[in-house]
């Protein structure tokens, strides 16, 4: 397959996990502890590849000064555009909704658009790095490609929850994740186009860039929700997708 393809192919699998999750949640009821436990694993496995997979990928191509400032230029650059969807409604897109007081608003406020602009954020660098894994000529990392997958369903499914208990009806929340899922695949392979042929420095910053951004992303949304209503097993739940995505990686994959 055509690596830019490749990449779009990639990038809507783990864009599709919002659809999945968006379906899951219209036609059935979930416990909001169970939730949380996809989501604790799905930071997990993220964790792991932002460690093993990303920092050290951009360390070996730029070194240790390219991987610092992309890091913590991603993280910057994140909670910043992170502060700006919040404060128009999006700052509890992850959660269950449990919590009456972090409920989506209602459908006439606009935070349905803050929500989708939010996991289009939480998911660009995601899908950046699908696009710039391929350009080194080998297969896709399964272990960020089913990092980004965990950490799309729980979202994808609290959210529309949300989405529905807001008066939205199915047409709207499949359309706003739908629309997501393809942004992924579109990020992706703009992200393969866009740095076909660039230097190890810049490719090993645009990685960092996107470890930054993903690791901001966990500790701002997906831990909350994760230690949320699992409080005393979040961190062992963690720790398991923690250790699968490891060994996955350290296996080949």
């Amino acid at each position: 397959m055509n690596g830019v393809w490749a990449a779009g192919f990639w990038g809507l699998v783990g864009g599709s996990a919002l659809l999945i999750g968006a379906m899951i949640a219209y036609f059935v009821h979930l416990p909001q502890r169970l939730i949380a436990s996809v989501m604790a694993i799905g930071a997990g496995v993220l964790i792991s590849a932002v460690a093993f997979d990303l920092m050290d990928e951009a360390f070996q191509q730029g070194g240790f000064d390219s991987t610092a400032s992309g890091f913590l230029g991603g993280a910057a650059v994140y909670t910043l555009a992170n502060i700006v969807v919040s404060r128009r409604g999006a700052r509890h897109r992850k959660r269950s909704g449990s919590n009456p007081d972090e409920s989506q608003p209602d459908a006439s406020s606009g935070s349905g658009t803050a929500i989708a602009i939010g996991a289009l954020l939480d998911g660009i660098p995601e899908s950046v790095v699908i696009g710039v894994s391929l350009l080194s000529g080998g297969g896709v990392s399964t272990v960020t490609v089913a990092a980004v997958f965990l950490s799309n369903v729980p979202e994808g499914l609290s959210s529309a929850a949300g989405m529905k208990a807001a008066g939205h009806g199915a047409r709207y929340i499949f359309g706003v994740w739908g629309g997501i899922a393809v942004a992924s695949a579109i990020a992706a392979m703009i992200g393969n186009v866009a740095l076909a042929g660039s230097s190890p420095d810049l490719i090993a910053g645009v990685t960092a860039v996107a470890a930054g951004a993903i690791l901001a992303m966990l500790v701002d949304t997906m831990i909350p929700e994760a230690t949320e209503a699992t409080h005393d097993y979040s961190g062992l739940i963690a720790v398991c997708g923690f250790l699968g995505a490891f060994v996955l990686s350290k296996s080949g994959g």
